[in-house]
């Protein structure tokens, strides 16, 4: 049986959002997620956080303004995930258009590893930039930013990732660092960038740079905005809704540019119906597959695309990159499995596993699938070379995965050689010979943090589904609507008869499914073996799209035997 947990949520609260417009499931919905208050929910690109209140953000916007006006060289520092993607693509549009001269630089993850590294300083020092701006990095770049100053070259940090006890010496702007009153702690490092650029047209506006002429229009940004926030897997808090939201909308109206259309048109997939699933589940991997498998380089120059053709050309090479990235995935799942065998994963408190032939780019979907097959923090090793292994970790809840790292990395000294990351996820450095000395140490670990009960999978629903809100128009409405890390995707759960089923494309099964109250079609998707007469389920509201009609479809995320089987 499903181990199940619905949310609470008040009535009254949910009346109250009701009252002002909301359909009564999405503000019951809403209520289960702590919105309060009807003008918690935003809509409008003025109930933004002002950007005034990020820390810095207007001395950087000064200094930018002065490279500007004074023609100098910039030079853009990007992460190499999607998030990193997204903000080196907004940082040189937007500065583009803003009337900077400005290039940039992506390390590649085999050849020089994360972050703005004395190596990548040497290296972007060979185009002669007079001013480092990093993005999605360099909250933690101290000999990074030592290097750029002994080079002469200046550094403005932009970042959203923790700061450790020191920070470097350079400008930075991190709604986290120390004496930040900016409320919104959650943004993603593209949604940082596009802060500054707000702050830096104030400045120029200021200063007169747009008499006679338009200013830029930054909203046009906000595709990327939205894609970037949603594929990082921040928290949506209000302030990232109402980006994602902004962004989303721009591509149903046709506005998006032409790398993110293009990225659609490769997945089959319209932006004229994009959702936040699109972005998190089939943008967000295509983009991600360069920086995983090659260079990341090719995904920014997708995204910075000025026509279709162009566009389509990368897009078209992201998807291959993607089929390929999944080849590998699936191939190294097949190992991890092996290797499992034999072994009950219930009776450990955690999954250390290495393989040298794994591929680095890929151990951090690897952990995350083992993660949540098993229930269990998960770290996965591949080869570093020079004798080194490399490690990216993920986690439950109940397990601060860097905390856990800190204390083995304590009672062992020398043991890791480098970490570091947050509650949920982490990458680390061992010695391959020192790997099952931290394997043990790590078990250890998880043992004493974990509660017994934390290593049960609950799954939280919203409840059962009443007959009424079982409608097409509600499947619409949570389609259109943000939901993401920390605002929950709608799920439901009941027990339903299984009326009839059939196999899909070899793997999927489709299936008509009543509880009495509800009669629906339902997708199981990737299980091709027969579901038995009764089931008990959880499902998500969801719409079928089939020569142009719509229906609803009920799609299910998890199912065991139905109480009254016989």
């Amino acid at each position: 049986m499903l181990k199940l947990k619905s949310r609470p949520w008040s009535p009254a609260v949910a009346q109250k959002l009701q009252a002002a417009g909301q359909p009564p499931l999405i503000a019951r919905l809403y209520a289960a997620r702590g919105i309060q208050e009807p003008n918690e929910i935003r809509q409008r690109l003025a109930e933004l956080e002002p950007h005034e209140r990020l820390r810095n953000s207007d001395t950087a916007a000064a200094r930018l303004a002065d490279a500007i006006e004074g023609g100098e060289k910039l030079l853009v520092v990007a992460d190499y995930d999607a998030d990193g993607a997204t903000a080196c693509a907004v940082a040189v549009a937007g500065l583009r258009s803003l009337g900077a001269t400005v290039d940039y630089l992506v390390p590649n993850r085999f050849d020089y590893g994360y972050g703005l590294s004395p190596e990548i300083v040497r290296l972007a020092a060979e185009r002669r930039p007079d001013l480092i701006v990093t993005v999605d990095n360099g909250i933690a770049a101290h000999a990074g930013v030592d290097e750029a100053k002994r080079l002469g070259i200046e550094v403005i940090v932009t970042d959203h990732h923790l700061p450790g006890d020191t920070l470097p010496e350079a400008l930075i702007v991190n709604p986290n660092q120390p004496g930040c009153g900016f409320p919104s702690k959650h943004l993603a490092g593209v949604g940082v960038m596009f802060y500054l650029l707000a702050a830096l047209r104030a400045e120029l506006r200021r200063r007169g740079r747009f008499a006679g002429r338009e200013e830029p229009n930054l909203a046009e940004l906000l595709d990327l905005v939205a894609l970037g926030t949603v594929a990082d897997v921040v928290r949506l808090d209000a302030n990232n809704r109402l980006l994602v939201a902004q962004g989303l909308g721009r591509m149903r109206r046709g506005l998006a540019r032409p790398g993110i259309e293009a990225l659609f048109r490769a997945a089959g997939r319209s932006p004229q119906r994009a959702s936040v699933y699109d972005l998190g589940f089939v943008l967000g991997p295509r983009l991600n597959a360069a920086g995983r498998l090659t260079d990341m380089s090719l995904g920014i120059e997708c995204l910075l695309a000025g026509d279709a053709m162009a566009a389509e050309r990368l897009a078209r090479e992201l998807d291959r990159l993607n089929r390929e990235r999944r080849e590998i995935e699936a191939e190294m799942q097949e190992q991890a499995l092996a290797l499992l065998e034999g072994i009950d994963v219930a009776e450990g408190a955690s999954l250390c596993l290495y393989d040298p032939a794994w591929h680095q780019g890929v151990i951090g979907l690897l952990a995350s699938r083992l993660k949540e097959r098993h229930h269990r923090p998960t770290i996965v090793f591949a080869d570093g070379g020079d004798g080194l292994i490399k490690g990216s970790g993920r986690s439950i809840a109940g397990l601060h995965l860097r905390d856990a790292l800190d204390l083995v990395d304590r009672r062992n000294p020398g043991l890791i050689l480098k970490f570091g990351g947050h509650a949920m996820a982490a990458g680390l450095t061992l010695k391959a010979a020192d790997f099952p000395p931290f394997a043990e140490g790590f078990e250890q670990v998880a043992r004493e943090l974990i509660a017994p009960a934390e290593l049960e999978r609950v799954i939280e629903t919203d409840g059962p589904l009443a007959g009424e809100e079982c409608t097409l128009a509600n499947a619409l409405a949570l389609h259109q609507g943000v939901w993401g890390q920390g605002f929950p995707q709608p799920s439901f759960h009941g027990e339903f008869a299984v009326q009839s089923q059939r196999l899909i494309a070899d793997k999927h099964l489709k299936l008509k499914v009543s509880d009495g109250a509800i009669a629906a079609e339902a997708m199981l998707f990737n299980h091709a073996e027969p579901l038995p007469e009764r089931i008990q389920a959880v499902y998500r509201l969801d719409v079928n799209e089939y020569n142009g009609t719509r229906s609803l479809q009920l799609t299910l995320e998890h199912w065991a035997h139905g109480a009254h089987n016989p």
